[in-house]
């Protein structure tokens, strides 16, 4: 492995993307043929031989894969017995594991060829949108749960089946027209869980979170003040109106996002500052979005995102709407290093980073590693 580490450090930037597409493409085809062996396998009942109980217990203690690894595939194979055209998708990449594993209890006879379609190059979020809409489910009922004090050691975290059949804390009665339920992990292990956006049905999506006493007292506070125009205290609502108004205020902030905007004042070109009217219009024009253009196409990226100059401030590049674009961070990084160097960039990087002190080894004892404040030594030379 080592040969081919340094073989590929001899390869120029065009040639190692080139090898990087015809690995990726030989790991897709190696991944369809793999999933139909599997499927061959499952179908003779080769594993008994080999004195597995089961497929799962056989690519886990066989042929070493990963838990979550066995499971994508094993849906898989199963899937692809029943609709071999999801081996040809798999091969060219038209469609990963994960997105077959979603799409699998959805495909019947009639729909899969234009199920997988649709599935076709999309992302998990897009997919879990068209389960929606070809399984829609109920609203879930809002209610406001308190979760159990979190334990120093906290146990294993059950089945999916055994925290589906757990019963409700005594205390966790509904209040009002609330939140959703916390995440049954956070439940069982007092870790704090992550937020959760699933789709129900087109349009219609379930959050799920956990909010602290404060949050709850401000949440039940708000649902005081609105009880005249929502009477149930709906949280879907209040959560609308919070991040309506706060969107606005981010907008207004970061982007000058006004709907009465004041006519445009006259800026100096020459100054770094970007006038409020400047950044509308280069805001409005890109999208809210990168509009770094690369051979791949336009950058999809709408996170970090900063005013660029597209001929550089520090080369006499006017601040004006024209000469302005859209960058998230990475490609505003990316082309400064093409412009000025790799080191302008973490010169920067560096100028700005928090200071750090950090200690030599103690000279004394080469076995000691120990700070200043602990090393026995007196010849320990702080430096940094």
């Amino acid at each position: 492995m080592q040969a081919i580490a340094h073989a590929l450090t001899q390869l120029s930037d065009a040639q190692l993307l080139v090898e990087v597409e015809r690995l990726a493409g030989s790991e897709r085809a190696a991944t369809a043929q793999l999933i139909a062996s599997l499927a061959e396998i499952d179908i003779r009942g080769l594993h008994r031989g080999l004195g597995y109980s089961s497929m799962f217990a056989y690519c886990t203690g066989h042929l070493h894969l990963s838990e979550h690894a066995t499971c994508n595939r094993l849906e898989v194979a199963r899937a692809a017995r029943k609709w071999p055209v999801i081996l040809d998708l798999i091969a060219n990449g038209s469609v990963t594991l994960t997105v077959v594993r979603l799409l699998a209890p959805s495909l019947t006879r009639d729909n899969h060829v234009a199920v997988l379609s649709a599935a076709t190059h999309k992302s998990t979020r897009d997919v879990q949108e068209l389960i929606a809409m070809l399984r829609p489910a109920p609203d879930v009922p809002s209610t406001v749960r308190k979760l159990p004090e979190p334990k120093s050691l906290a146990p294993l975290a059950p089945t999916p089946s055994a925290i589906a059949g757990a019963a409700a804390p005594e205390d966790a009665s509904p209040v009002r027209n609330s939140i959703p339920d916390a995440h049954p992990a956070a439940m069982v292990t007092g870790a704090t869980s992550r937020p959760s956006l699933t789709s129900l049905a087109p349009d219609r999506y379930r959050i799920q979170f956990t909010i602290g006493r404060e949050t709850r007292d401000k949440l039940r506070r708000v649902q005081d003040l609105l009880g005249r125009s929502v009477p149930g205290g709906d949280p879907s609502v209040v959560f609308d109106r919070a991040l309506s108004l706060l969107l606005a205020d981010l907008e207004k902030r970061r982007f000058a996002q006004t709907n009465r905007p004041q006519g445009p004042r006259r800026g100096d070109p020459t100054s770094r500052y970007i006038p409020a009217a400047v950044r509308r219009d280069v805001w409005a024009r890109d999208g809210g979005r990168c509009a770094f253009v690369g051979t791949g196409g336009r950058c999809a990226a709408t996170r970090f995102l900063e005013f660029h100059h597209l001929v550089p401030y520090a080369e006499g590049g006017p601040t004006i709407a024209a000469n302005l674009q859209m960058r998230c961070r990475v490609h505003n990084v990316y082309e400064a290093e093409l412009h000025f160097g790799p080191m302008f960039a973490r010169e920067e990087q560096i100028r700005y980073a928090p200071a750090r002190t950090s200690f030599a080894a103690c000279p004394s004892d080469v076995s000691c590693h120990d700070r200043i404040e602990t090393c026995p030594h007196d010849r320990v030379r702080r430096i940094g």
